[in-house]
């Protein structure tokens, strides 16, 4: 069983992957190959995200990360992926992940804070780490977003919510062994304020391999 820090370090170096996304709505399926280079993010990249106009709803407790800064690990990905139609995309971000014990959501943005759908919903349970989500760039819309994490360690598996302009993704990643892990993506159409996401998008499942050093 990996503990929350553990995850993190477990996740670096490089990993590929063959994904099969369906278009629900469109009643489409489309295959994809992507390689992935993780490495642990560095002090001050944690701070770079940390200032992200977008996060001031979101106090963190900067004394803390200071003193540790473990307590609120992280990484930067760079990614390449070709779609089975030839389409190409390359990208890299930063994501740093800050439980609840070292950060809360001020009064005005917690009051409007979005309703998780129901598939990212966990049992409450002392073993469940949840907590903020913050990157410094999005998947699907440019610019620096914030969503919501949980991480089970007796099942080795980090999932991350992620409401943008247009959607709502959840992205669960499960390490099944040193050098496997499972990724399964769905991603909603995004409802009114209030309401819970229900509209089911995309479905996208991959198997992930880690490459020998």
């Amino acid at each position: 069983m990996l503990s929350f820090q553990e995850f993190f370090t477990a996740c670096t170096g490089l990993w590929k992957t063959e994904r099969i996304y369906h278009s629900v709505l469109q009643g489409q399926v489309e295959r994809s190959y992507t390689e992935f280079r993780v490495e642990s993010l560095k002090g001050d990249q944690k701070q770079q995200i940390l200032s992200q106009s977008l996060l001031s709803g979101i106090k963190v407790d900067l004394a803390q990360m200071r003193d540790d800064e473990n307590l609120c690990p992280g990484f930067a990905i760079a990614f390449d992926t070709r779609s089975e139609t030839g389409e190409e995309v390359s990208m890299s971000l930063k994501a740093l992940f800050v439980p609840d014990a070292y950060a809360t959501l001020a009064e005005a943005a917690e009051s409007s804070a979005p309703v998780l759908p129901v598939a990212a919903h966990v049992p409450a349970a002392e073993e469940v780490i949840q907590g903020f989500y913050l990157r410094d760039e999005g998947y699907s819309e440019a610019g620096a977003v914030a969503g919501r994490f949980t991480y089970q360690p007796t099942r080795q598996t980090l999932e991350m919510t992620t409401y943008y302009r247009r959607s709502v993704a959840v992205d669960q990643m499960r390490i099944i062994a040193p050098d496997m892990r499972i990724r399964t993506i769905v991603t909603y159409q995004r409802p009114q304020p209030g309401e819970v996401p229900t509209v089911i998008d995309l479905v996208g499942f991959g198997v992930e391999h880690r490459q020998p050093a």
